[in-house]
């Protein structure tokens, strides 16, 4: 009888080190990492979108805005998570490394189609046990739709679908409109 073979474990040390030496990105879950894929014109738009109105709301603030390859660090029942979020803002300089931050404030995750259910189910449980995140954020790129989760309401979902009405960013004090996010997309 044949078995199968098992997938080989990397530490924290030898994923950071692969991953400066690679040409393509991975997340990292308990020593297994998950090769990611390219992003679409539209999906490269909206976090561009994002992080320009995002860095020019907290210009001169204690806030930093981070973008697609700097990762966010997770530990969660002893085991290290690392995962590229399109945009983060982190508010606290502790935790934040070389390559990766642990104490996001706000983070956002814009959706495709091979990411959608890690984005809406896996990181919607392990995104809230970051003790300083305020808030996640879940993008639509095929239509205009921002999901808010709130620490403050329980994360429980806020949905925006119109062009017209505004994304409340409550964590960082920002009120954008979804034709600002959603630029030259519709």
């Amino acid at each position: 009888m044949e078995t199968a073979a098992q997938p080989l474990l990397l530490s924290v040390e030898e994923y950071l080190k692969f991953e400066t030496e690679g040409q393509v990105r991975h997340e990292y879950i308990g020593g297994r990492i998950h090769a990611m894929a390219g992003t679409s014109e539209q999906h490269n738009l909206i976090s561009g979108n994002m992080l320009a109105a995002l860095h020019a709301h907290l210009r001169g603030g204690p806030c930093r805005v981070y973008m697609a390859d700097f990762k966010v660090r997770l530990e969660i029942n002893r085991e290290d998570i690392f995962y590229y979020p399109d945009v983060m803002v982190s508010c606290v300089r502790d935790g934040v490394e070389k390559y990766y931050l642990r104490y996001a404030k706000l983070l956002v995750e814009v959706l495709s189609d091979s990411t959608e259910a890690i984005d809406r189910r896996e990181k919607l449980i392990h995104y809230p046990q970051i003790p300083t995140l305020d808030e996640y954020a879940i993008v639509a790129q095929d239509k205009p739709e921002v999901t808010l989760l709130r620490r403050s309401e329980g994360w429980k979902p806020v949905v925006v679908s119109s062009l017209d009405a505004a994304a409340e960013f409550r964590s960082i004090q920002l009120s954008l409109k979804l034709a600002g996010i959603y630029e030259r997309v519709f």
